[in-house]
């Protein structure tokens, strides 16, 4: 099996197609999303998982300013760090060479690839998604690459690879 075909196994499709809609702008509406990617609305924590589901199809970032867009209206609403969180790992070995495929807060799952990226901002990883979004890699996850499949470099470099691309974790 091919990166590709794992790709279209994983059905990517978790995002609506905003892109192609260029709705008006109408105002801010009181839906939060917390560090810990949980989300909001007046204060009241959203239960339904299919709900926040439904939500982050539609939700789009420009120049750091996140959106709800539907093809009738686009709202803007409040992040606190990244919308979804990185909470759980496998190593994909049904592939050569193996692919480590993240799993969000909301059940969404990537392959971690040049597509999605492993990336460092201000010492805290994320993974970066479509439409611009990012997902923050939750702690326990990190510790575990780096107990379970990370590996040290000459240069001091901790690296994680994932199919044929290879990520920095940090400098030892």
């Amino acid at each position: 099996m091919q990166l590709q075909q794992l790709l279209k196994s994983l059905e990517l499709r978790n995002h609506a197609p905003t892109d192609q809609w260029n709705p008006p702008y109408c105002g801010e509406i009181p839906i939060h999303i917390d560090a810990n990617g949980e989300w909001f609305y007046q204060n009241s924590r959203i239960k339904r998982k299919q709900l926040v589901k439904l939500f982050s199809s539609v939700l789009v970032v420009e120049n750091d300013d996140y959106f709800l867009v539907t093809p009738a209206e686009k709202v803007k609403i409040s992040v606190a760090d990244a919308p979804f969180i990185i909470t759980e790992w496998a190593a994909v070995t049904t592939v050569e060479p193996a692919v480590i495929q993240v799993t969000t807060n909301i059940g969404n799952q990537y392959p971690l690839s040049n597509d999605y990226p492993l990336v460092i901002n201000d010492g805290v990883p994320y993974v970066q998604l479509e439409q611009g979004l990012r997902a923050k890699v939750h702690r326990n996850v990190y510790y575990q690459w780096v107990e379970q499949i990370a590996i040290e470099t000459e240069a001091g470099d901790v690296v994680l690879n994932s199919g044929n691309s290879q990520f920095i974790l940090g400098t030892i």
